[in-house]
Formats: C-alpha cells, sequence, structure tokens
C-alpha cells in the first residue's frame, strides 16, 4: 500500500433502496481520461497490491482512477455472504455511471473479470484489462469441482464454509450466489463487448487454469483480443515483473486522451 493511498479515507456511496440499500466504499483520483476503473476479485479489496500500483501509475500520469469495495468487501457496508453476482454487478455499474461518465477502461481481477464483461454491456468501455478472469466462476470453477457432499451441504443448509489460501477465515459459499451466479454465465455464447480486450494469466494459477482463459479467447472477437500467458503466474499476478505487464496493457487498450489541436 503506497502512503498516499494509506493516508486517503474512503468517501460511502449510497447504493440501492430499501432492505437492499448499502453504502460502497470508494476512492477516486482526479485526471486525464478515459478513467480506468478497477474491479476486485471476489473477498479481495481496492486497497489490494494490484490496485495500488495502477494508483501509482495514475498519480504519476495525471490519469483518472475510479476504485470501489464491493457489498460486503472492504470498507464497504454489508455481510458478505448476503450478496450474490447480480449485487456485485450493480455495485459495478452504479459507481461508473456515477464516476466515470466518459467510456472507461475498466480492469478486472478474477471475479472482476467476471463482473468487467458483464458490465460492459451497458456501459460501452474504451478498453478492458482483465486479469486471471474468473468468467462463470461460481458454476465451473466452484460448482463443477465441489464433491457431492459439499453440493448437497450448500443445497441442505443454504451455506458451505471454504477454505481459503488468501484468508485465515473461511469463505461462505451461498445457495444463493451458486444459483444467482447461473444468471449471468456468458460462456456458453459469443462475447462481444464492443472493445480492445487484454488478458494477463498466470499459467501457474491454482485457481483460475489458463485453458479457462482460453476459452473466453475462443468467445472473444477475432480481432483486438490479446492474451498474455506468464508460465510461471500465479493467482495473484502481483510481483513487480506482473505489475508492469499491467500497466503496459492498460495504457495499449486505451491511451489518454489527445488534447484537441490549437486553432
Amino acid at each position: 500500500m503506497n502512503d498516499e493511498s494509506a493516508r486517503s479515507p474512503a468517501t460511502l456511496m449510497p447504493v440501492g433502496t430499501g432492505p437492499g440499500a448499502r453504502r460502497l466504499a470508494t476512492l477516486v483520483r482526479p485526471g486525464a481520461g478515459p478513467p480506468v476503473v478497477w474491479l476486485g476479485g471476489f473477498r479481495s479489496d481496492m486497497r489490494a497490491t494490484k490496485a495500488e500500483a495502477l494508483d501509482a501509475w495514475a498519480a504519476a500520469r495525471g490519469r483518472s482512477l475510479v476504485r470501489f469495495d464491493y457489498a460486503g468487501h472492504g470498507e464497504s457496508e454489508g455481510r458478505f455472504a448476503d450478496f450474490t453476482i447480480s449485487d456485485w454487478l450493480a455495485d459495478a455499474e452504479a459507481v461508473i455511471g456515477r464516476h466515470a461518465a466518459e467510456r472507461p477502461v475498466l480492469v478486472g481481477s478474477s471475479m472482476g473479470g467476471w463482473i468487467a464483461l458483464l458490465a460492459a454491456r451497458r456501459v460501452r468501455p474504451a478498453g478492458l484489462v482483465l486479469i486471471a478472469p474468473a468468467v462463470d466462476f461460481t458454476e465451473e470453477l466452484m460448482w463443477a469441482r465441489f464433491p457431492e457432499e459439499v453440493r448437497a451441504q450448500v443445497m441442505r443448509d443454504g451455506v458451505w464454509q471454504r477454505g481459503s489460501a488468501y484468508s485465515p477465515e473461511p469463505t461462505p459459499v451461498t445457495r444463493a450466489l451458486i444459483e444467482d451466479g447461473r444468471r449471468h454465465c456468458l460462456l456458453g455464447a459469443p462475447i462481444d463487448p464492443g472493445c480492445p480486450v487484454h488478458i494477463l494469466q498466470g499459467m501457474a494459477d491454482p485457481d483460475v487454469p489458463w485453458r479457462h482463459a482460453l476459452r473466453i479467447v475462443e468467445r472473444l472477437p477475432g480481432h483486438g483480443v490479446i492474451l498474455t500467458l506468464i508460465k510461471d503466474g500465479d493467482h495473484r499476478l502481483s510481483g513487480p515483473a506482473d505489475l508492469d505487464r499491467l500497466v503496459a496493457a492498460v495504457e495499449g487498450v486505451a491511451p489518454p486522451a489527445m488534447a484537441p489541436p490549437a486553432p
């Protein structure tokens, strides 16, 4: 975490009405566009290493950067187990609508890659950078891998506490999460976000196999798509070389807007 980010308090942005209303923690850095929007992963937060690296880059280059925590994540309100993909997609669309009116660059990590592709259908991004994109992960990388006894527990009890290599706390995998995820699956049809896409994928990723990234590429258009495979890359892709690749990918899909020529 850089010192500037550590000192920057988040702003709470209201989203939704009624029983589902919550406030999302946001950090907005003003600057030149197109604005870059960070979409974090499952149980991650906006002050994680890759997001901090993008913030340092944005500060140095004078670029606009928007970060936020989904409901139940990080500094935002809510209990994690109470939310699903639909909620986190709504969070992303609300933040983009409020803080990134110009066509944004969406940078999605893991679950954020899925959210970015889903959001692209409405927000018309200028470019997408997807890091180990966990598209359809509730079905393809969770449910399909669960042994029968775990599936039975999820259906019977409504939740299964899954151990995590990234947190001392187990992750609640709810029946609502699994069932809602099926409403948003993308891999069964072509995917056209209408913009350049650069995918960064580690080949040593135990959570999102690199062949999963190939399935996504197969669904994307035949032009404007780059896949970078990092043979020794893990799921985090947070080493110095990985962060350099991330910044280069963001700059590559949508460079800063050029000032109009003088009359």
